[in-house]
């Protein structure tokens, strides 16, 4: 392929067209891939108890077929069509009127985004499709948090071996030594803050999917930039915490998630991380 055509195809405008393709498949991803899960946890629980239980319904990420959770209506292919349908339909089911969530057509657009950001900031090298890669991952992330409080390990160690393997075939502008360092790094900041949290509050502050998600983070963006991302995702994360509290919109002892925060801080220094650490680390 000549260096003309793949400008074209790599270029931000086509990489955010493939985000919203994208970001309707990531939809899916987040609603469908803890009933996956909760379904295998359901069965393994009751062969290992030896009880007999009424087998949850089968469900993957290609079946059944989408349809509108308040009529059952099957959804269309034109009427799946990233953003334009929502907007067609004007945000409601085509059988029943039911509005449609406005966090689909959100999902895909920021997709869009983030893919045409990747765009603008590598260029038009193939390398760049690795990190819409890594940005589709985080957002599937944060959200499946966001709703349950759970990042699954289906995401977390690939994305955590994916930096890996990618920075030791040099298709990452860090060595192979940062990214392992940054896994380390990552994995092991978040268990201390955890034991420190449980031996002085005798529980738990956070899960260990946290500790996963940082570690993919640190192996793609390598261990310098650890220090960015906790005090980033720290940051937001308090602000919006006690923004909660006093709002009263949330319990002080009910757990925020904390990986929709990583995931953000996780971004953030994907794109300006040099100058992140520039301001939290100035030279001397």
């Amino acid at each position: 392929m000549d260096a003309q055509t793949l400008e074209v195809l790599l270029s931000p405008l086509v990489l955010a067209a493939f985000g919203l393709c994208i970001g309707s498949f990531l939809n899916v991803v987040i609603h469908r891939l803890p009933l996956m899960m909760d379904r295998g946890w359901r069965i393994d629980s009751a062969e290992l108890l030896g009880v007999t239980i009424a087998e949850p319904a089968p469900i993957t990420l290609s079946a059944p077929r989408s349809r509108c959770p308040a009529c059952g209506h099957p959804i269309a292919w034109y009427e799946n069509i990233p953003l334009l349908s929502y907007l067609r339909l004007g945000g409601k089911c085509s059988a029943c009127k039911t509005p449609i969530s406005l966090r689909y057509p959100a999902v895909e657009l920021l997709t869009a985004l983030l893919f045409a950001a990747c765009g603008w900031r590598f260029g038009a090298h193939p390398q760049v499709l690795l990190w819409c890669g890594f940005a589709a991952t985080l957002i599937a992330l944060a959200l499946i948090d966001f709703d349950t409080q759970y990042l699954p390990d289906d995401l977390t160690l690939p994305l955590l071996w994916a930096g890996i393997v990618a920075a030791a075939l040099g298709w990452l502008p860090i060595s192979l030594s940062a990214s392992v360092g940054g896994a380390v790094a990552g994995y092991l900041s978040l268990w201390f803050v955890f034991h420190a949290y449980r031996l002085i509050r005798g529980k738990e502050g956070m899960g260990a999917g946290d500790f996963k998600l940082l570690a993919a983070l640190g192996a793609w963006l390598g261990w310098p930039l650890i220090p960015s991302i906790i005090l980033l995702s720290s940051a937001v994360g308090a602000v919006v915490g006690i923004a909660l509290v006093v709002g009263r919109k949330h319990d002080r002892d009910v757990p925020i998630p904390f990986g929709p925060y990583l995931a953000g801080g996780g971004i953030a220094a994907l794109f300006f991380g040099e100058t992140l650490t520039r301001l939290w680390m100035p030279p001397v």
